[in-house]
Formats: C-alpha cells, structure tokens, sequence
C-alpha cells in the first residue's frame, strides 16, 4: 500500500505543477503582455479559468495532506526550515485568489480595479518564483539539521537554505516554465489574430525555459551543487532529459502551426520527463542538507495508517477525478455553446 501513496504523492504533484502552474503562468502571460494585449489576455484568462481555477489547488492540497500523514519525519523537515518562503506561498495565493475575484466581480468599477489587476499579475509572478525556491532548498545542501537550534542563527537556518543564487535560478525556471505552459495552453483556446498572439508568447517562454535551464544547470555544477551532478551523472535522468529536448522540435513546429491539441500534450509530456528527471536523480533522498541526505521513506507512519491512506486516496481518486474531469468537460462545452449563441447572432 505504501506504493499506492507514493504514487498519489507524485500525482498529485505532477498534476499540480502542470495544471496550478498553468494557472500561474497565465497571469504571468499578462503581467508581461502590452498594454493593448493586457485587457485581450485578462478577458481570455477569465474564460478559460473562471469555472475551474479554484479546483487546481486540490492537488497542493491532497500532495499536503499525504505528506504530513504519511511522511511525518520528511513533513516536519519542510514545515519547520521552509515555513517563511512557504508562508509567502500562502499570501501570494491568497492574494492572487482575491485579485482575480474582484477584478471581476466588484460591483463598482474604479480606479481600484488597476490595483487588483496589478496584485494578480505580480502574485502570479511570485508565487511560482516562491514555490521553486522552496524546492530548492530541499536539493540545494543548505538545510542544517540539527536538535538544539540555538547553536545556529536564525539567518543560517531559515533563511539561507532558500535565499542563494541556485534557489532563485530555480524559482525562475519555474516561474518560466509556468508561462510555457499557460502560453501553449491558450493557443487552444483562443482563435484568429490572439491565437496567433499565443503561438509568439509560447515560443518566447520556450525559449526563455531553455535558456534558464541551461543556465541553472551550469551554475549548479561550477558551484558544487550535489543534486545538479547526481543529475548530470544519472542514466536515467540523461535520457529523460535527451527525450525532452528531442521534444521541442514537434512541439516547436505544432507551436508555429497553432496546433490546438498537438502543442497542448507535447508541451505536458515535456514537462513530465523535466520533473522526472529531476525526482528520480535522488530519489528518494529528495532532501539534501549540509550533513546528510533524508529519505522520504524515512520515518514513514505506521503500517496501519498508510494501508488507511492508501485505501482512502484510491475511493477518493475514483470520486473526485470523475468529477473533476466532468466539470471541466462542461465547461468546455458551454464555451463552446457561447460560441455559437455569439455567431449567430451576427
């Protein structure tokens, strides 16, 4: 059962990097849009996102509650040495979430929609930027485990870890790679002259994710990051890697040819090999710190609770996945039956 929970564990987080961070990545997409195109991208936003944008963070949510129940060792490691850029995860969300709600909503329409429209494209910058900073300070060697935390300084155990040049490489990488996918993905929802705008947008966030990574890669390896040479040196990751890259010549070419599906499951598939490239380069010692390396198989809860879990998450997923699947289904249909109210009436 214990495999039953790692796979949920990486589902979900699989499942939230893509669809959460094309959430993200849209309103990076407007943050970074002229002026004339700023209105064009919050109305297309609005409409592919409005039913469904609150039901992506149910995979941070389940990946949260696996984590500190199945995982209580590798839980408190995260909670206790991460909780300030973690915290300014949580504000950033929040903060996106009530901006995108009244920009929308609010009864009277003032100057205090230029403030709401600022707080999501920024929060939506951040956030990601945030995100990928706490990730790497799990991989970056700088966490200090220790039992008496007053032989340390505040800065050198809850600030360091995450506040370097390798984090906010990686807080950049995936802020980028959150604007490729809400790019790729809004070609497929969009038509004539902002599809074509979308299909320009993607290719220079594809650009701009290559470039990063390359850069984040050799910066890892000239400085001694010991997840960037385990990852360089791992076959698995290597071919994961190659079969990514083998990957922007049909996603480059459904790109220019404004493919609505092709561009779509390329770009996914592309990001899947990224993400288990990197995860399984360590796996599962996906904590690195200054000392030691920490499983996550280390100080797994009881067999009991984990047979309970593992039972609850497959009932759950046969719930919910159907469901979700369904709401966005509908959606896309009542999309598609504006569209053709709209026509006729011209």
């Amino acid at each position: 059962m214990l495999y039953v929970v790692l796979f949920f564990t990486l589902f979900s987080f699989f499942l939230y990097v893509l669809l959460g961070g094309a959430d993200f990545g849209a309103g990076i997409v407007e943050l970074f849009s002229s002026r004339e195109n700023k209105k064009i991208n919050r109305d297309t936003i609005y409409k592919v996102m409005g039913p469904v944008w609150e039901a992506n963070h149910i995979w941070l949510i389940i990946l949260i509650v696996i984590l500190w129940i199945a995982f209580p060792v590798y839980f408190n490691i995260i909670i206790i040495h991460l909780h300030i850029p973690l915290t300014l995860v949580l504000l950033g969300i929040t903060m996106r979430g009530v901006a995108f709600i009244f920009r929308h909503y609010d009864a009277i329409k003032d100057k205090s929609q230029t403030l709401y429209n600022g707080m999501f494209r920024i929060s939506s910058l951040i956030t990601p930027i945030f995100l990928g900073m706490s990730f790497s300070a799990l991989i970056g060697g700088e966490i200090i485990l220790i039992d008496d935390y007053s032989q340390r300084s505040f800065l050198e155990i809850f600030i360091n870890p995450w506040t370097n040049i390798f984090s906010l490489l990686v807080g950049l990488f995936y802020a980028a790679l959150c604007a490729f996918l809400a790019s790729t993905l809004l070609i497929g929802e969009s038509e004539g002259k902002i599809r074509k705008m979308y299909s320009r947008k993607s290719r220079i966030f594809t650009i701009t994710l290559v470039v990063i990574g390359f850069i984040l890669i050799a910066y890892g390896y000239l400085a001694d990051v010991a997840f960037i040479e385990d990852f360089i040196t791992n076959p698995v990751s290597i071919v994961a890697v190659v079969l990514s890259g083998i990957l922007l010549i049909p996603l480059w070419r459904s790109i220019n040819k404004q493919n609505r599906i092709g561009s779509r499951y390329l770009a996914g598939l592309q990001v899947i090999f990224i993400l288990s490239a990197a995860l399984y380069a360590h796996y599962p010692y996906i904590i690195i710190t200054a000392g030691e390396e920490v499983s996550i198989l280390e100080g797994v809860a009881p067999d009991s609770v984990i047979s309970t879990l593992g039972i609850s998450l497959i009932v759950g997923g046969f719930i919910i996945l159907p469901g979700l699947f369904h709401l966005m289904k509908s959606f896309k249909m009542i999309k598609v039956l504006e569209k053709d109210s709209e026509e006729v009436k011209d």
